[in-house]
């Protein structure tokens, strides 16, 4: 088997923007860097202002109850702490959002894409060394190419890997085998990972990224070829290192 790292995707903040990046230098113990750094809590959010630590993603704005959200593409500024947002019929904002005002201007520009019917967009939350990822362990999300391709070809359309919001895309493994790697570990290029658990997937991932409009019911498709509604894994960082595009993946 000849595998490689095909993608590699972080999403700055969370359910707002997704891009595709060379490289990336993961830590062992730690998520991916830079991804969910940020959430956009809703009025309905059950803690205060900020949370103490990782809070459920139950209050904060997502794509599971907006599909608009899903066609928000990203580029970041680390270093200097800035994100770009692109949205069809949003416009371009860029925003700084550890800055109060920004914070206020993302909020205000990502109110039009919510749901009336939703409790309103609120406030921009960072909680320091916590993403704001759909689990509290600092996993990262590990996907393969194989299998969306399997799975696009059963609901008969092509689809973007952006619907799935994955941190690392993998090439050349058998479709759907990233389940028999529960409990094992791979290395990709310097880094070494423990495959830890199946990612179950929500309705977000029906919505085109391109135009934000649901047309691909990935959850039926799920359950009515296997019974489940899981896609990709989650796996946790045991020896970090930078990697970049196109390092060589090898199983345990």
């Amino acid at each position: 088997m000849t595998a490689w790292l095909a993608h590699l995707c972080r999403h700055p903040i969370k359910s707002a923007g997704y891009e595709e990046i060379e490289s990336a230098t993961l830590t062992e113990g730690r998520a991916f860097p830079f991804d969910r750094e940020w959430a956009v809590a809703h009025e309905a959010a059950r803690f205060s202002q900020q949370p103490d630590g990782w809070a459920p993603k139950m209050n904060f704005l997502r794509g599971w109850a907006s599909s608009q959200l899903m066609a928000i593409a990203c580029s970041s500024d680390p270093a200097n702490r800035r994100v770009t947002l692109r949205h069809p019929a949003a416009g371009t904002v860029t925003v700084a959002p550890d800055e109060p005002e920004e914070a206020a201007a993302l909020v205000d520009w990502l109110r039009p894409l919510w749901p009336e019917n939703r409790p309103a967009p609120s406030r921009v939350v960072r909680v320091e060394g916590q993403p704001m990822t759909d689990v509290p362990d600092p996993w990262v999300a590990v996907l393969s190419l194989a299998s969306n391709r399997d799975l696009g070809q059963r609901m008969g359309m092509d689809l973007s890997i952006h619907r799935w919001r994955g941190n690392l895309w993998i090439d050349g493994l058998a479709p759907w085998s990233e389940f028999d790697l529960i409990g094992r570990e791979m290395t990709v290029g310097p880094v070494r990972l423990r495959v830890e658990e199946r990612i179950t997937r929500c309705r977000a991932t029906c919505a085109n990224p391109e135009t934000g409009r649901t047309d691909g019911d990935t959850l039926a498709a799920l359950d009515s070829a296997f019974g489940h509604q899981d896609f990709g894994v989650y796996a946790r960082v045991v020896s970090g290192g930078t990697l970049r595009l196109g390092d060589e993946v090898t199983l345990a």
